[in-house]
């Protein structure tokens, strides 16, 4: 009896070993696409490249009014310790030329300088087109 128990449970193990194998794995969860890093992005939109600079150009317009005067900038511009005159750069962008700058003035002269800088004509500002990358002309922002 002893040994027919020893068959059972010896055939038993064998049996439970060959279905371990025959079993199909489980699926591995599914691995998320690699995603890209800043410095492999393919380069910037006019979009994006508007989005950013309106971000940063409406900081100026402490009033909220939706519009930068030209007290305002120089202000700014003052707090950035930036180069240049910025009477002259207020001026390149107040189109209309009524002492303010709003966003449809800033989105013409960021289309502008977009165009400029995106030097293959592609819709998009490569890494190596960007100002102040190691291979960009050196111009003024």
């Amino acid at each position: 009896m002893i040994r027919r128990s020893i068959f059972v449970v010896a055939l038993g193990l064998q049996a439970a070993a060959a279905a371990a194998q025959t079993a199909t794995p489980a699926t591995a969860p599914a691995q998320p696409a690699p995603s890209m890093s800043a410095s492999a992005r393919p380069g910037i939109t006019l979009e994006k490249f508007e989005a950013r600079r309106e971000k940063a150009f409406m900081r100026a317009d402490t009033d909220a009014d939706g519009k930068v005067s030209l007290a305002e900038w120089t202000a700014f511009q003052t707090q950035r310790k930036a180069k240049g005159d910025p009477a002259k750069s207020f001026a390149r962008m107040d189109a209309n030329k009524d002492g303010f700058v709003d966003k449809s003035e800033l989105d013409a002269f960021l289309a502008k300088r977009f165009a400029r800088l995106d030097k293959n004509g592609d819709g998009v500002m490569s890494a190596e087109e960007r100002p102040g990358h190691k291979t960009a002309p050196n111009q003024e922002q």
